[in-house]
């Protein structure tokens, strides 16, 4: 993965060769290494909500230094990639300061540059025009500019394609290109949302991999990477520091060192554990077990659409988890079952989560068990199933809500937008189109009610009794 060519974007005309398979294992200090870049005193942010003020994050306390890499990592909803807007000064805080070399942000963040999820290229430029418009933004001289772009485009491995158009890229060019425009004004701190979420798994191999040896090599243009992701293993693959969220508001629940030797051995024991104990912090989770069903110091009886959201999970894909569990005899370690399925293990945590809040599975340690009741699901056939999870699904909050406000509504019938308004008072409105997206899988497979699109309707089958959630 090592590229063929690397070039230094402060001599554009000097040619660096490709790091040795040494180089490769620990990126050279330097003397500025440790010194405080970024940093981030009681910082919260709120978003103005139906029912007042919406809080992401809460008392972020955080620094970042030259010469590291830091992962943002967190879940939905724990305000992640706010918090790296706000380090990047593209958002004000509520409250609390961001201070770039001491100094308070009044405003972009001028030693920053940022790579996005969704690559954010201008359609009609090329791949050239694309990479020079921060030289451009800053009146940086045309000549300049374009021998900039062209070294920066080379150390990224474009060579060849700088007049391109973005429509006759892959995904993986395209967010190479990304890449090459923030490092080509030589940010001191190169800010990543999510960069390799949007990409097939081997492109992101490749690009992760390419991207961590340009680090190591130390000729990267930039003293700090900060990287927003919910993936728990290429947190600990390209991290020094883990910094990992919690949700609702956002904040800092634990910090992990990383002290592994590169390239990282992902077999390796110590890897292995280190994903197993970011795990434990990152879904709250703990060795000991908990009662299958409840979220963790919730009751049920006093669970709420506010306080236990429904899992980004669909029926097919929980019902397919629950079936590999009961084929390995009713319980699976979660890090082997993912390896099985070729995913990272926080890929499949929404449908564990989705398993627990049914009551059909709960942990013991590391691995994952069926229930009486989720053993019964998994084996039943497809009308049996059905009764099975629309007793379970009552358990759901979401759920629940929409089951009963449909009963006790004269015409049996509810826009969705009521539900939109309640669930406006607790989350974004892209949290708010999750939740009701899956209540709305979770309510039709269970046969509790029908949606139709076109009115955005919830209504009642006229032959549907009222269903009861049973413990």
């Amino acid at each position: 993965m090592v590229l063929s060519t690397l070039r230094n974007l402060r001599t554009p005309t000097a040619t660096i060769p490709a790091p040795s398979s040494s180089s490769a294992t620990a990126k050279p200090a330097r003397a500025v290494d440790g010194e405080i870049l970024l940093e981030t005193t009681a910082l919260t942010k709120t978003y103005a909500g139906a029912d007042g003020e919406l809080p992401v994050l809460a008392g972020i306390d955080l620094q970042i230094r030259a010469g590291e890499v830091v992962a943002l990592l967190g879940r939905s909803g724990s305000g992640k990639s706010t918090l790296l807007r706000c380090l990047a000064g593209l958002i004000p805080p509520s409250s609390g300061t961001v201070a770039y070399r001491d100094q308070p942000l009044k405003g972009a963040n001028p030693g920053t540059a940022m790579v996005f999820q969704t690559f954010a290229l201008l359609p009609w430029l090329t791949v050239q025009q694309n990479v020079e418009l921060g030289l451009e933004a800053r009146g940086t001289a045309p000549d300049q500019r374009a021998e900039a772009a062209r070294a920066a485009i080379d150390l990224i491995g474009l060579d060849g394609f700088e007049s391109a158009f973005p429509k006759e890229l892959s995904g993986g060019m395209r967010q190479r290109v990304g890449f090459a425009r923030a490092l080509v004004v030589e940010p001191d701190v190169l800010m990543m949302d999510e960069p390799f979420s949007a990409l097939d798994v081997l492109t992101a191999e490749n690009l992760r991999g390419e991207l961590m040896e340009l680090w190591a090599s130390g000729q990267f243009p930039t003293r700090a990477i900060v990287l927003v992701t919910h993936n728990i293993e290429e947190a600990v693959l390209m991290a020094d520091r883990i910094v990992v969220l919690g949700s609702r508001p956002g904040t800092v629940k634990e910090t992990f060192h990383v002290d592994l030797d590169g390239p990282r051995d992902r077999n390796s024991p110590a890897f292995q554990d280190l994903i197993d104990r970011v795990y434990r912090v990152m879904t709250g989770r703990t060795k000991e077990s908990r009662i299958p069903g409840r979220p963790d110091g919730i009751d049920t009886d006093r669970r709420t659409p506010a306080n236990t959201p429904l899992p980004g999970a669909s029926v097919d894909g929980l019902s397919g988890l629950a079936e590999m569990i009961a084929h390995h005899d009713g319980r699976c370690d979660l890090a082997d079952l993912a390896d099985d399925l070729g995913l990272e293990v926080d890929d499949i945590l929404p449908l564990v989560d989705a398993l627990e809040l049914l009551g059909f599975a709960g942990i013991s340690g590391d691995d994952l068990l069926l229930t009486d009741r989720g053993t019964a699901y998994a084996g039943a056939d497809v009308q049996e199933s059905k009764t099975i999870f629309a007793e379970a699904a009552m358990h759901a909050p979401l759920v629940k809500l929409i089951t009963t406000s449909l009963h006790q509504n004269a015409g049996g019938t509810l826009r969705a937008g009521f539900f939109r308004d309640v669930l406006a008072h607790h989350y974004t409105s892209e949290q708010v189109t999750q939740q009701l997206e899956t209540a709305t899988d979770w309510g039709r497979y269970a046969e509790l009610y029908a949606y139709d699109a076109d009115p955005q309707e919830y209504r009642l089958e006229n032959d549907q009794p009222r269903p009861t959630a049973r413990s």
